[in-house]
Order: C-alpha cells, then structure tokens, then sequence
C-alpha cells in the first residue's frame, strides 16, 4: 500500500514538475497575431528557472536563460510590415506560433459604445458580408478586474476579419482598422479592451493616483487584499450587522411559516416603504427579505375578489395574503406586479399581506412611488404605503462580487496592464458617458489617463485619439439649465492640448433616443482621418472647427476658430445658423441668431442690448447644431465664458 501511494505521489510530483517546466507565453502571443513594425518586438513568458528558451523569428535567432522565478524576456529587431510567418520559441519544449503579420496594432478602449459590435450596427448585414480583410485582426480582451494589476489576461484568441468572425467585433475599431488599411495596406491588429457602463477611473492604475493631489487619499483606501479576500470580509461584515439587528439568519423550516396570518411577527424590525433597501440601512445586502403588513377589512368586503398592487420590486418577488400565495414575478425588476386575489381569501378583521422579495445584485425591494402600491376592493382602495414589518431571511453570497466601478483600476489592472509590454501603434478611446455627470472633473482625470498609459506604455507621446460624446437626451434639462453632457465635451476637448492628441466630434450622427448610436461607420472613419493626417503625415482635412476667441462689436459677438483647413459652411438647406445662445452680464442664455462673416460667426439677440458670453451646441442632444467645414467636419461644442458648471463641485469618491 505505501509503495503504491509513494509511487502515485512522484507520479503527481513529476506532473506539476512537467507543468511548470514548459515554456509559456502571455495569452497575447498566439497564431495569428499582429506584431508592431518598426519598433524592438519584446518577447517574454515563464519556464522553470535557469531553462534555456531559443526564438526564432525570420532571420532572427536570440538565446536568453529563464532567472530563478522562471521569467525570461528577448527582444527581437524591429520588423517592416509583412507575413505571414512563423515565430518559434523553445525552451524544454517548444512553441510554434503561425500567421504571424507584422504591421500596425491599436488599442480600442473604452465603455459601452467602443464595445459595440459590427453585428448591430446600421447596415449591418451588408457590413458582414462585405468583411473579407485577411490583414486585418482583432483581439478581443476578457472582461475581468482584479485589485492587484495582472501579469497576463485570462484568455483570448486573434481573429481575422471575415463574415464568420466580424459580428462581434467592436464596430468603431473595426471601421477604424478598415479605413487605415484601404489607405496603407499593411496589417492593421486591433486589441479591443472595453467594458460598458464604465467610468473613466476604473481605467487608471493606482500608481498615476497616487501621484495625484486629487486622488491620494481616495487612492489609499482600495483594499490590499485579493478580490476573494474582499468578498469574504464583507460577508463576515453584512452577517454580523444582520446578526446585531435581528439575529441569526433562520433556517429554511422556520422560513415556511412566514406567508402564514398566524405567524408572531412581533419581534421583527420596521421598514417605510417603498424604497430600495439600500436606501434604508442595509447598502451592501443582496439576498431575500420578508415584508408583512396587516390591513383590516370589514364585513361588506370580505370574501369578495380584489387587486394587489405593488409597482415595481427588484427583482423577484412572491405574494401572499392570510398564507395564501396570490402571485409571483421572477428577475423583472421593471415590471409593475398586479396580483388578482381570488373571492375568499379576505376575511372579516385583520388580514396579512406578506411579500417575500429576493435581489440578486444592484437595488433590492419597492421601486415604485406609494401611490403606486396598493389594494382595491370593488371601488375600495387600500393604502399599502408606509411601515412594513421586515426580516431577512438569506444573504446572497455572490452579491460582493466587485464590478468593474466598484474600486477604480480595477480594469486597468486586469484589461490593460497585461498588454502594456506589448508595443502598439497607438489608442482610440471611446468613453463619457458614465462620467458626465461629473463631467468638470473629467478634464483632470482624462489626461490623467493618458498620461498614465503613455508612462505604462513607454513610447513617448503614444497617439491618443478619442471621441467626444454625440448628441442624446439624457435628461429634461433645458439650454438655461446648463449640460452635464456638453460640460464633460468641454473637458475632452481640453484634453488636446496633450501632445499626439486628436478628438473626433460625433454630435452631428449621435441618436437622441438611443445612447448606443448605430451609426459607427462614420466614428471609425473620423478617428481614422485623424490617425492618417496626424499619425502618418497625410495631406488631408481630419476634422472640424475649434474654437480660438471672440471680441466684441457692440451687440453682436464675433467667434473666430482654429483648425480652419476648410472654410465655414452652414448645413441646413435654407442657410440659417443654429445652435448658439447668447447671454449678458446676467448669465441667462437665449437662443441666438448667427451668421457667417468670412471665416468667423457673428452672433445676437435682440433681446441682450450687451452680450458678454456665447455657448454653441452646449446641450445633451444639441441635435440642431449645424456649424461644419466645407469638409464636411462638424465645429465642437464651445463656450466663451469661465462661469461656474452644473458639474464643478460633484468629485468622485468609491463607490459613487
């Protein structure tokens, strides 16, 4: 018997030892990948320490050791564009790596509008079908975070462009990628890293925090454990509160008697509703709570039929009443529950309404307002608003996962530090939306961003073209009102005074009732004009008007612009100017008549007789806006004042 196990333990032994002597390599280099030209082509990976690794790649052969830990890197001369080719790295054993191009990678990152796919896009099926571009490659980056930043992604493949491929691509990278090559024709990789509804800050590493004034002390309050680590601390917490306010979670047969009138809810807590319960004392519960109300119905009511209303409850519910269960609505945290209580049900006196409310993540309980909660008895109405009694009865243990906007650098960590040894051409970056309402604060945190990625990347001033946010009714806010949408516009567009910079404008092809526009051609192209003119020197118009100064002639302003490669032009058929407002000493903005003069815009009103300031396309859905070039380029949202924003004083912290 011991010598069976002792020869099942070298056995095992000899497995891992096996394992952990082959070569490996990050899960970027794979078949198919696209390697950056013209720069050093680092290599790395793991073996068993001290283990000899050989690459072979073209004409190149270079020899490295693996050191103790079992890491080992070479760099391989810089490359013009070409391939394919085969890469071979050997060490114990050996990797053969095929259809290796050399050319131009990108970074495409961002939220939800950057991961949008090719497969839903305007026209998409012909886009499918017309997707035959062999050179062009996509790498698609899991979505995970992690609180320490990762030495490798957790999976990943190199896909080329073709009809069976391209549907879940990101649509603006690829069109983006499409456009370079139809002008270069060279391989073009894309690695497309994005997660949507995002803020900026989960992007960024904690070593560009902490090096800012803003952030150190946000920064230094991100817990220095694993996300396991994290989970089981705060389950231990949540339990504990739930144990000082109610005691122990039940148990299942004690559960069963709950929905029953008879049951003694006499030690159980209150809670006014409607509300999430977030709201009220429990803001990190997930899992399922009990809520019981007793209504008195008199004798010409009882045993007649009747309505339970409750409006919507995140997300599953069960209702009973006196023990009998009237209705039950599964995961439809936006459904109105209207439950038909069957003749007989009711009695005469008192009368127990129990609901049984289970969330598995985000908001828990009532989401309507009261008047939406409810009973009726033929004409009768019964108020069910106000004091519930209430008990939890389980804790959902999966509800602490961390999402991505639950620390910051949780995405950078995981999504974009793996690929920082990784030589790129440049990034495109598609992301706001989540920050507008803190859109003032985005001009620190934007460059910030940029800034950090460079210092990772190590390429100087890496190219960084964006896009500045289209047009969309976000809210009911009207022009005097101000815009957290135009105020976070603003702040993208001070970021080019970053160097390598460049910001396509999208308020002209955005969709008013739909925050994911489908209209991606037109992005990728824009971003595309931009990385040709200011990436690769050519001669050609990448974007629209920008604002430089104004001066002031009496009642009318005059707006002068840089960038002004194409002259001024008016798009709208009868030739009339919109979009501007107009405001005196007094900062109320009127919508404002303009016009052309030359290169510049005049603009008035009569009702300011002394104009002191001018805003353009300065709305969430500035859809009217009609200031191009005669390139075809829309101006960028501007304003010539310095007055305070709607959005100055909101600063991020955790978990806001």
């Amino acid at each position: 018997m011991n010598s069976i196990k002792f020869k099942f333990t070298f056995l095992l032994l000899m497995l891992s030892f096996s394992v952990f002597a082959d070569v490996e390599l990050p899960k970027l280099f794979a078949n198919g990948m696209v390697l950056q030209r013209n720069q050093k082509i680092p290599l790395w990976g793991w073996a068993k320490g001290g283990e000899k690794i050989a690459v072979q790649f073209k004409n190149q052969l270079k020899n490295t050791i693996a050191d103790q830990s079992g890491k080992w890197k070479i760099d391989l001369d810089s490359e013009k564009e070409g391939g394919p080719f085969e890469l071979k790295i050997k060490g114990e054993n050996e990797i053969i790596l095929k259809d290796v191009l050399i050319g131009d990678v990108w970074i495409c990152s961002g939220q939800s509008n950057m991961e949008f796919p090719v497969g839903i896009t305007a026209n998409a099926q012909i886009e499918i079908e017309q997707a035959n571009y062999p050179l062009i490659r996509c790498f698609n980056v899991p979505k995970i975070v992690s609180l320490q930043p990762n030495a490798t992604l957790s999976g990943g493949l190199w896909k080329p462009v073709s009809p069976d491929n391209v549907k879940g691509f990101t649509a603006v990278g690829y069109f983006f990628a499409r456009e370079l090559y139809h002008n270069l024709k060279i391989p073009i990789g894309i690695i497309s890293t994005n997660v949507g509804g995002t803020i900026i800050e989960t992007w960024i590493s904690s070593k560009a925090f902490e090096k800012s004034a803003t952030f150190t002390d946000m920064i230094s309050k991100i817990p220095k454990a694993t996300i396991a680590e994290v989970n089981e601390q705060n389950l231990a917490l949540l339990t504990a509160q739930i144990t000082a306010v109610q005691g122990p979670l039940p148990k299942i047969k004690e559960v069963d008697q709950w929905k029953y009138s008879t049951f003694d809810d006499g030690s159980w807590k209150i809670m006014n509703i409607p509300g999430l319960w977030e709201t009220k004392g429990w803001p990190k519960l997930d899992g399922s709570v009990w809520f019981r109300k007793e209504i008195i119905i008199d004798a010409t009511d009882a045993l007649n039929a009747a309505v339970l209303n409750l409006g919507r409850i995140d997300e599953t519910d069960e209702a009973f009443v006196n023990g009998v269960k009237v209705g039950e609505t599964k995961a439809r945290p936006t459904d109105e529950r209207k439950y038909v209580i069957p003749a007989g049900v009711l009695k005469v006196g008192k009368n127990s309404v129990v609901i049984r409310v289970e969330d598995i993540g985000g908001g828990g309980g009532f989401g309507s307002p009261a008047d939406k909660i409810y009973l009726t008895v033929g004409e009768k109405v019964f108020g069910l608003s106000g004091d519930w009694k209430y008990r939890i009865a389980s804790v959902n243990a999966n509800g602490f996962a961390i999402y991505p906007n639950t620390y910051p650098t949780l995405l950078f960590n995981a999504m974009i530090h793996p690929l920082t040894s990784y030589p790129i051409k440049g990034v495109i970056w598609y992301q706001g939306e989540s920050n507008a309402f803190r859109g003032y604060q985005y001009r620190e945190t934007f460059p910030l961003l940029i800034n950090d990625w460079r210092t990772h990347w190590k390429q100087g001033d890496l190219p960084f073209l964006f896009v500045q946010l289209a047009n969309f009714s976000m809210d009911k806010r009207t022009k005097a009102q101000g815009s957290t949408w135009a105020e976070l516009r603003e702040s993208q567009l001070s970021a080019l005074a970053l160097p390598n910079t460049g910001m396509a404008v999208t308020t002209d092809i955005g969709d008013a009732k739909d925050i994911h526009p489908k209209n991606k051609q037109d992005v990728g192209k824009r971003l595309a004009a931009i990385a040709l003119k200011k990436v690769y020197g050519k001669s050609i118009v990448a974007g629209g008007p920008v604002y430089e100064k104004y001066k002031l002639e009496g009642n009318r302003i005059i707006i002068s612009f840089n960038s002004l490669e194409s002259k001024l032009m008016i798009k709208d058929t009868f030739k009339l100017l919109k979009g501007f407002t107009i405001a005196g000493q007094d900062q109320k903005f009127f919508d404002a008549s303009a016009y052309l003069k030359g290169n510049t815009v005049v603009v008035y009103s009569n009702k300011i007789i002394n104009p002191v300031a001018v805003r353009y396309a300065w709305e969430d859905n500035p859809e009217s806006a009609n200031l191009f070039n005669k390139a075809g380029f829309p101006a960028s949202s501007f304003r010539t004042d310095n007055w305070d924003l709607v959005t100055k004083n909101v600063m991020y912290q955790i978990g806001f």
